[in-house]
């Protein structure tokens, strides 16, 4: 009873606060279903809003939700896509319309015109807001699946305009959605505290699977014994009623012994916290199985503001016997799951840290290596915790310096660390052509960097990996798809791929004029559809020029007939 008191004194303070805001619409013109959630753990972020299925297919009306102006509007291959930002000032809010297949009427014609002035693909403008006012209902897109969207759906935003952060929409659509299901806790982690802590005997982290009763109930079948200062994860997921879906847990608490020592509840953050998400699961875990646990517990780096918690949230076992743990999992709907286990206190010897052959990087001051062909740096609060780092090397004809791998598990930074590794083999009249590749399971991923004195300087952003300096002499491959039916379709299609540096930039062009090919980055292709405005019936000559991060260049060139 306690714990849904809890629940309902919070969402009701948070379903007030939207209150206070003109009722919103659906964006859509069909019932509400969601595929993602508010909150959600991605690679490196949260998810800043809810994505709403659009049964499977593009081209649905999008919809303003209430009244505004259109502020903002951005087109990119990556990323959001085609989006299109409303801001609704007397309630002061912005709405947020992403991964759309085009914009509507007006909008798309001065997108058009702004890719043309500008003469490329990629755009982000800004407004005033007299320029294009909308009204609640209007259509100002259509669905879609542009930038990095996973299938076509449309992903909403509800922000803070006072804060510029996102916040949970569902409370404005509370009552369209039905959910009676609650989260689940999948699998338990513990973490000993280095030299701290010990658990059966180990003072490894340990993982264990749960299983489900008869009833339902969520238990763990396996017992544990433990000493010392001890912290544990959970894998859990939510679920809706009618799909089949996963989700994001909005709110997770643990008590012991009846005393709460740990509380997350993701109803809003900011968008320059929103990589601390790295501090919060276990990074290791999720790098090498793809699975999120989420901590109970808070490392000394993580500085998310929904998070508090007692003693750091660790579990202290200094008494020989049984330490009960509650930890409660919450939804946006109310729907919660109490999951329980035992911890007994069993006094063991605690095992000592080999540290042998490590170098110590403290988090609140700048980390600084070297060895034979490397120099690292990096800055004060880059790491969650202290490290000690171990470091390695070995030779490979394939690379133009060491290989060095930097660290023996995965470890995110929070702030950009700069490499600087020596070439052994610096035989490149051009120098523009090398670059670092960080190596995961031996295949090289493209970081790039800037050549000084035979070094090679760039920012990375994890540990855990091997980095070396490859080269990229090979220019990009232009190829054209179905060129038989470009004049029939009325639209001109390429996939742009390349070796090792990827796509930097590409320009096309038809009798020497410039043409706006669309880029869509999941699939590497480009696409140019016939504008009666601009091009005429007739014979023509297309010419396209691709270039790779390394300047490499190719250019295809064809005359066609319309």
């Amino acid at each position: 009873m306690y714990y849904k008191i809890v629940w309902s004194v919070l969402f009701a303070g948070w379903s007030f606060f939207f209150a206070e805001a003109q009722s919103f619409r659906h964006p859509l013109d069909f019932p509400a279903s969601l595929s993602g959630n508010f909150g959600e753990l991605r690679a490196n972020h949260f998810h800043s809003g809810i994505d709403f299925k659009t049964q499977g297919v593009e081209g649905k009306s999008v919809h303003a939700v209430c009244d505004g102006y259109v502020c903002r509007i951005a087109v990119s291959p990556w990323g959001y896509g085609n989006v299109i930002y409303l801001a609704h000032p007397d309630d002061s809010l912005m709405t947020v319309y992403a991964h759309l297949q085009r914009f509507s009427g007006a909008i798309a014609g001065r997108v058009k015109e702004w890719q043309y002035e500008a003469e490329r693909f990629a755009i982000d403008l800004r407004f005033e807001p007299e320029q294009f006012p909308v009204n609640r209902g209007d259509v100002i897109g259509f669905s879609g699946n542009s930038g990095s969207s996973g299938g076509p759906h449309l992903h909403f935003e509800v922000r803070d305009l006072s804060a510029d952060e996102p916040v949970d929409p569902l409370p404005f659509y509370e009552k369209q959605i039905k959910d009676s299901r609650p989260p689940k806790v999948r699998a338990v982690m513990a973490h000993p505290v280095e030299s701290r802590g010990v658990v059966n005997g180990s003072s490894r982290k340990q993982q264990w699977t749960t299983s489900v009763r008869h009833d339902g109930t969520t238990v763990l079948n396996e017992r544990i014994e433990a000493w010392g200062k001890i912290g544990f994860s959970l894998q859990a997921n939510d679920y809706m009623d009618g799909t089949t879906n996963i989700y994001g847990v909005k709110e997770l608490r643990l008590f012991v012994d009846g005393e709460e020592l740990f509380s997350s509840v993701i109803d809003r953050f900011s968008f320059d916290q929103t990589r601390y998400l790295n501090a919060w699961v276990d990074y290791e875990t999720w790098r090498e199985q793809r699975v999120f646990f989420m901590k109970t517990f808070v490392e000394p780096g993580n500085r998310l503001r929904f998070i508090t918690s007692r003693n750091g949230g660790f579990l202290t076992v200094d008494e020989p016997r049984v330490y009960h743990l509650e930890f409660l999992l919450t939804d946006a709907f109310g729907n919660s799951e109490t999951f329980a286990m035992e911890v007994t206190g069993k006094e063991q010897d605690i095992p000592l840290c080999d540290k042998l052959g490590t170098t110590p990087f403290f988090r609140q001051e700048d980390s600084r290596f070297g060895a034979k062909g490397i120099r690292l740096l990096i800055p004060e609060k880059s790491l969650y915790s202290h490290l000690d780092f171990r470091y390695a090397c070995r030779e490979d004809s394939a690379y133009f310096s060491g290989v060095h791998r930097l660290h023996d598990r995965p470890v995110a930074l929070h702030r950009p660390a700069r490499l600087s590794l020596f070439l052994l083999r610096d035989v490149l009249t051009e120098t523009h052509p090398y670059g670092i590749v960080a190596l995961r399971n031996g295949r090289p991923s493209w970081i790039g960097g800037v050549y000084r004195d035979g070094w090679l300087e760039a920012d990375i952003r994890e540990l855990g990996l091997e980095y070396a300096v490859a080269a990229d002499t090979v220019a990009p491959e232009i190829t054209p798809l179905y060129p038989g039916q470009w004049v029939r379709n009325q639209t001109i299609t390429f996939r742009l791929t390349d070796n090792l540096s990827g796509i930097d930039s590409y320009r096309g062009t038809i009798d020497g004029h410039y043409a706006l090919f669309e880029m869509d980055g999941k699939k590497s292709s480009i696409r140019y559809t016939f504008d009666a405005r601009r091009l005429s019936r007739g014979k023509h000559v297309l010419a396209l020029t691709v270039q790779d991060a390394c300047g490499n260049t190719a250019c295809y060139e064809k005359t066609f007939t319309w």
